[in-house]
């Protein structure tokens, strides 16, 4: 990129010379044939040069914008759920500002391009004759008030639209992503007046940046005319004082617009505050610090798990819980007790802020990731399926063959719907409709087929019935017997069937101890009564 932008800018900078020079022989009857074909051979030069270099941005921006990309994907999914960004802004990260960021080189190169081409065309008008640089030179620190102006103008803009575009796309994430709740609620305005707050701030800022960009066009547009009328002016008066020809002065004109090339350029100026802005948001996510590896190994044991002073801000406050390897602990408590914070700690899909948690005596924080995902399976209420089938939808982040994967579907009472599809196991996913139920029971079976030590199931049976979930249950005691389970429910039969029951209210344990015992609490009785309140 840099060298085909060097040879366009040294073709650029010797055309005028050259035209200089064939227009004189033309003029003094001498035969020109030899300096027409040097001009002809810089002009295919340059336009070769241009047109290459065109090819090669276009490469070298879509390969770093690629490799942004990635790097923004691998961090953020090694934060996990540590990551402070919302994920309608982490997806406007990972897409609009890795292309503005990848485009600064290419802009950096035309800049820097465009400034060797001026500086150059300055010392070419000066050996032409001193005079005619004098006269250019006055332009000179117009143009650096002008650029500098035009950054200053456009800095807030930039930065502002593009924290607001961020802001926008997680508010219509998040809208998306809870349609059906929208729609059943009746309160489409609200959340559309919601997810457009913003826009009124997104526009300000783009009328801002058009409206710099406008101001500093005309004054562009005014000053080059000025400045080649002043040296066309100079260049004049020195034809009549014998010391320039009639090609020199075309030389001049053509060293005066190579000079004033680079206020032409503003305009990148702006996309170069742009790819900044960018830049700025992309290193606001990589510096966000990745908890250290663990060198650990997992040791063979029964899937004990010990919590020491576990605190998360705002949400648990000094968790104090040990949990035999084998036992089936259901967490319960109301909204927004912490609930399924605490299954996240537990299972290892987040840090705590204080404390630690052990599985089988190994801190986790101790272990590599590879050891965690093996030994404790995760469900969810709402599980997001990936994969071409439904197949590798179950297998998913596991080695699990087929007759793994059928095992863990009988389990999770799915197997039945699976083999009644058109190509069972195999039918692609986008063409599997599924009910919530389903698609919950499926992301149940991708939990199972790894057949971990310990099971965490965030409210993964909730949309299915009594009956079913206790099916499914007995299914997963048959296949997996001896695993710990802890499993966050709201249901009272749920709670029943559970070894102990870990009660959570206002981020801290209210009680530890089996259902029965608890069952004569009112204000533990009250905890299902307000989940099937909410539920209806």
């Amino acid at each position: 990129m840099a060298g085909t932008a060097l040879v366009a800018t040294a073709a650029g900078l010797l055309l005028p010379g050259a035209l200089a020079s064939a227009v004189d022989t033309a003029i003094s009857g001498q035969s020109s044939w030899a300096q027409v074909l040097w001009l002809l051979t810089l002009g295919v030069s340059e336009i070769l040069a241009e047109v290459f270099g065109i090819v090669v941005t276009a490469r070298v921006t879509h390969t770093g914008a690629a490799w942004l990309r990635h790097r923004l994907s691998r961090h953020l999914i090694r934060l996990g759920l540590r990551s402070p960004f919302p994920e309608g802004d982490a997806i406007s990260r990972i897409t609009g500002d890795s292309t503005g960021a990848a485009a600064a080189p290419s802009l950096v190169v035309q800049l820097g391009s465009a400034l060797v081409l001026s500086c150059g065309a300055i010392v070419l008008l000066a050996l032409l004759d001193w005079r005619l640089a004098a006269v250019f030179l006055v332009s000179v620190p117009m143009a650096v008030l002008l650029a500098r102006s035009h950054l200053r103008l456009t800095a807030d803009d930039v930065t502002t639209y593009q924290e607001v575009s961020g802001e926008l796309s997680a508010r219509l994430l998040d809208a998306v992503s809870g349609l059906r709740t929208i729609a059943a609620s009746g309160t489409a305005e609200r959340e559309a007046e919601r997810v457009l707050r913003p826009l009124p701030l997104l526009g300000a800022a783009g009328i801002g940046m058009w409206r710099t960009q406008a101001r500093m066009v005309w004054r562009a547009g005014l000053l080059l005319p000025s400045v080649q009328l002043a040296v066309l002016v100079a260049a004049g008066f020195g034809v009549l004082a014998g010391r320039l020809s009639i090609g020199d002065v075309l030389a001049a004109l053509g060293y005066t617009m190579l000079g004033m090339g680079l206020v032409g350029q503003i305009a990148l100026l702006t996309a170069l505050s742009k790819a900044r802005s960018c830049a700025t948001r992309i290193t606001a996510v990589l510096d966000v610090p990745v908890p250290e590896r663990g060198k650990f190994r997992l040791p063979n044991g029964a899937g004990t798990i010990e919590v020491r002073g576990v605190g998360v801000e705002d949400v648990l406050h000094d968790i104090d819980v040990t949990v035999s390897g084998g036992t089936h602990l259901a967490v319960v408590g109301p909204s927004g007790a912490g609930k399924s914070t605490l299954v996240a700690v537990l299972g290892g899909l987040r840090a705590p802020d204080r404390g630690e948690v052990l599985l089988d005596g190994v801190p986790l924080r101790c272990l590599p990731p590879e050891d965690i995902r093996a030994a404790i399976g995760h469900a969810f209420e709402r599980p997001a399926l990936l994969g071409a089938t439904v197949r590798d939808a179950v297998a998913y982040g596991s080695w699990a063959g087929t007759a793994s994967v059928e095992r863990a579907c009988r389990a999770a009472q799915v197997h039945d719907l699976v083999v009644r599809l058109p190509e069972g196991y195999d039918t692609p996913l986008a063409d599997t409709p599924l009910s919530g139920g389903e698609a919950q029971r499926l992301g149940l079976a991708r939990a199972l087929a790894r057949a971990p030590r310990v099971l965490a199931l965030d409210e993964a049976t909730g949309s299915l019935d009594t009956v079913t979930e206790a099916r499914v249950e007995d299914a997963i005691t048959g296949l997996l017997p001896g695993r710990t389970r802890f499993a966050v429910t709201h249901r009272a039969t749920t709670a029943r069937r559970a070894d102990l029951v870990l009660w959570l209210d206002q981020g801290r344990v209210r009680a530890l101890a089996p259902h029965l015992e608890l069952w004569d609490d009112p204000r533990y009785r009250a905890v299902f009564t307000e989940a099937a309140d909410e539920e209806g």
